[in-house]
Order: structure tokens, then sequence, then C-alpha cells
């Protein structure tokens, strides 16, 4: 479904962001259902699948995880979209958290790279919503790994700023 989709960061093909999100998942021992939900995490936001299609493929416990860190589009504002995703996830549970950690994960992960070439997205809206999703994985979530690994990505766009190509 992510066939024709390029990451925004690099253009390189999209899926390898779930692909890293599931891996994130798999590598700290998760379900095989939360892994398969990380696998499918933004299917049902950037594709034609609904949660019924996900449901219907993979079962009720992935199409459930899929759902809580899907956002509501029809929000339309930013901040206010975002605050909503970080509340559903919240109310979720322990598996729909820990897909959402990796989400983020990578996320920073792909932000930092963006940032080599353009240090302005540090002070951006994303930022921001990465370093909320952070105090509400800290106040939800106790002993995830993947809450320490955010917190760590995020500490490092503070402290080890990308240099910009040329400057080294």
């Amino acid at each position: 479904m992510h066939a024709d989709q390029r990451r925004e960061v690099d253009q390189a093909p999209f899926v390898l962001h779930p692909l890293e999100v599931a891996s994130l998942l798999n590598g700290r021992d998760f379900s095989d259902e939360i892994v398969t939900a990380g696998v499918l995490h933004d299917v049902v936001e950037n594709t034609s699948v609904t949660v019924d299609d996900v449901e219907r493929r993979f079962g009720v416990r992935v199409a459930a995880l899929v759902a809580a860190v899907s956002e509501d589009k029809s929000i339309p504002d930013y901040e206010a979209r975002k605050a909503a995703l970080r509340a559903q996830v919240a109310a979720a549970g322990a598996g729909a958290c820990a897909v959402y950690a990796a989400d983020k994960v990578a996320k920073v992960r792909e932000l930092r790279s963006k940032a080599m070439r353009d240090p302005s997205v540090l002070r951006g809206r994303k930022l921001a919503h990465y370093r909320a999703s952070l105090e509400m994985l800290r106040a939800e979530t106790a002993g995830l790994a993947l809450v320490d690994q955010l917190e760590f990505e995020l500490w490092a766009l503070d402290v080890l700023p990308p240099s910009q190509p040329g400057n080294d």
C-alpha cells in the first residue's frame, strides 16, 4: 500500500519507515501482534486502507493498535489533532504506547537527518509534538526502553546538533 510513497526527509521509499518501526519493536521482543501493528501503523493514515480492512486481514488486536496510533484527520488544527492523538494513544494502553514510541524514535531520527540540510526544522512544530509525546509516554508507561530511546534521540538533537555539510 505504500509502494508509490516517498519519505519527506530523503525521498527514500516510505516503506522503510514502518519497517524501521517494526524492527525497533521486534528488537525489544514485543509480540507478533505489536510488531505487525508497527508495520501497519501508517497504513490507515496514508493509504485507502481502513481499520476494518486491517481487522479483516490481521485481527481485532492489530486493528485496535493501528486505530489507536492513527490520527483523526477531521481535526484541522495541527496542535489539536496531535494532542488528540496523544490522548488516544495514552487511553489505548501499553501496546499502543510501544508502537507510538517506536514511531517517534524513527521520526526523530528522520528529523535529525533532515536537520543536516535544514537546521530550521529543529524549531518546528513537529519537534514540539515529539517532546509532548515523550512527556505523555513517560506519564503512561514505566520501564519501556523505547521511551528511554526516544528521550535519548531528543537529547541528541539538543546537545549534538547536526553539522551542515561543508562545515566539518
